[in-house]
């Protein structure tokens, strides 16, 4: 690699003056970084690293998102077995549980940013995962519209962490090439808690004894989610710098697989001229916008899906497996794509083409939903399956946070900024089931169209966008001259002092 002096010159910089390299500048791994520059190791034993990785990690990962899907959708199967009346909602009351989770949500997003940026996040997300189970526990005991709203509120806050704490975990682990596939391997659990959700539903439906059949939705998931927090606690590492489950080489070895990325691993710092950076850049806003139109049709596959089913003229033991091919398109969509994504990372432009053609297939399904008459009732659930494909659009949206976006703090706005769209998009969602247009509830599905044409647009422009920055990189690359391994080390350096993607002019977005 470069020396200083080398690093910085001909490169053009927005930020400070990096020749010191004060201690708030260096990654948090970086101390193992310089300890270990130029490391010699096999691709066998770069394999062997991964594969510890991969069953330490995910395990973990899959298991508390699809409990997070579950839980935060269980007012969806409880929705059936009589839960508005339990709760005495009336009118449009169910319809603002679904947005006043997303309330909560939104609310969470800096703290739980800022707070995942200062502190162990392993054990951060353990803990959180134990309280949302705790509050999902209480849910029986809310006996009106004021009590399950604070609950969902409280939920909402809770798990607002599991998605920006998970692309920040994809970031410090992975490469960018094996960043889609791990994401998508833990994302697509959302189509196995349809499925799995589906089977429950039907099963609490033949309970005839006991509590109201609604509650037992609530205290099945909230145990398993607390369960599942305090092995969370015990087993996720926070740092490949110091987690235990590797030896010395390894951990070594893992640092040095994630530099490459060009973005350092984890650094605890704020940065002030990073949050300034993050409003400017045209990416977040693209990537905000398109985070609301992507979630305002959310809350036809999640709390409403039971009800719309029914209102096709299923009965209501049909509501709940009918839901199971839904999420059986979920998660082949998600598997598939993460695996073509991953595999063939530098053949094409495969993620942007993976988030398009995505979107058109829910494009084509919201479409059908509009335009299909209400006695066409398996044509209208065949397009609503077709809808499910939006999970793989919006999750390789999250690979641009992981893998374009450099500066940890940065990261941490640009991802909040994301996120704070996406409760946005799902708490306007709700709203247009509207009480007075049902069982036909045209408004829905005509926003569940224009939100998925909004996504399309925000997509192909930030595209676009991210191909030319890098054409153009290419050129000032060609102008600066001098050999490609000396640009690439000066790459390197800089994202492990923290760099942003507009300062580091040896970083290249990935499409």
């Amino acid at each position: 690699m470069g020396s200083p002096d080398e690093k910085s010159a001909g490169l053009e910089s927005q930020s400070p003056v990096l020749s010191s390299h004060p201690s708030e500048e260096k990654d948090d791994t970086y101390d193992v970084y310089k300890e270990n520059r130029g490391i010699q190791y096999t691709p066998e034993e770069a394999k062997s690293v991964l594969r510890k990785i991969d069953i330490r990690l995910l395990p973990i990962l899959v298991t508390l998102y699809m409990l997070q899907y579950l839980d935060k959708n269980s007012i969806n199967f409880a929705s059936v077995y009589g839960l508005q009346k339990g709760t005495n909602l009336e009118g449009q009351d169910y319809a603002w549980l679904g947005s006043i989770f997303y309330f909560g949500y939104l609310v969470a997003q800096y703290p739980a940013g800022y707070a995942m940026q200062r502190l162990p996040i392993g054990k951060f997300l353990g803990c959180v995962t134990i309280l949302w189970g705790t509050i999902l526990l209480t849910t029986p005991a809310c006996k009106n519209f004021a009590g399950i709203a604070t609950n969902r509120f409280l939920l909402g806050f809770t798990e607002a962490t599991i998605n920006p704490g998970f692309v920040l975990i994809m970031s410090s682990w992975y490469t960018s090439s094996e960043q889609p596939l791990r994401l998508e391997t833990y994302y697509c659990t959302n189509g196995i808690a349809t499925m799995f959700g589906g089977l429950m539903g039907y099963a609490i439906g033949h309970i005839n004894t006991g509590l109201q059949r609604w509650m037992y939705v609530f205290i099945i998931f909230g145990s398993i989610s607390l369960v599942a927090g305090v092995l969370t606690v015990i087993f996720l590492p926070d740092l490949p710098s110091t987690a235990k489950f590797l030896t010395e080489r390894e951990r070594a070895i893992a640092v040095d697989r994630v530099v490459a990325n060009r973005q350092g691993v984890k650094n605890r710092h704020f940065k002030s001229y990073q949050v300034k950076q993050a409003f400017l850049d045209p990416k977040t806003w693209l990537l905000f916008i398109m985070a609301i139109g992507a979630q305002v049709p959310n809350s036809a596959l999640t709390s409403f899906t039971s009800i719309i089913v029914q209102t096709f003229g299923f009965d209501t033991l049909g509501t709940q497996y009918l839901q199971i091919p839904g999420g059986a398109v979920q998660f082949l969509a998600l598997l598939t794509g993460g695996f073509v994504c991953s595999h063939f990372a530098t053949k094409f432009h495969v993620r942007s083409a993976a988030m398009i053609f995505a979107n058109s297939v829910c494009i084509i399904g919201a479409g059908l939903l509009v335009g299909l008459p209400s006695s066409n009732k398996w044509g209208r659930l065949v397009a609503l399956w077709l809808c499910y494909f939006q999970g793989l659009g919006f999750s390789m949206s999250l690979t641009i946070i992981s893998s374009n976006i450099a500066g940890y703090t940065k990261k941490q706005v640009t991802g909040g900024m994301l996120f704070i769209a996406y409760s946005v998009g799902n708490i306007i969602g709700p709203q247009t089931f509207k009480d007075s247009e049902k069982p036909g509830y045209k408004s829905a599905y005509i926003a569940m169209l224009i939100g998925y044409t909004i996504k399309l647009v925000s997509i192909t422009i930030l595209y676009i966008y991210m191909w030319l920055e890098n054409k153009r990189r290419d050129r000032l690359a060609a102008e600066r001259g001098g050999a490609d391994s000396a640009y690439v080390d000066d790459a390197v350096e800089n994202g492990m002092l923290d760099q942003t993607e507009l300062d580091n002019l040896g970083f290249r977005y990935v499409l």
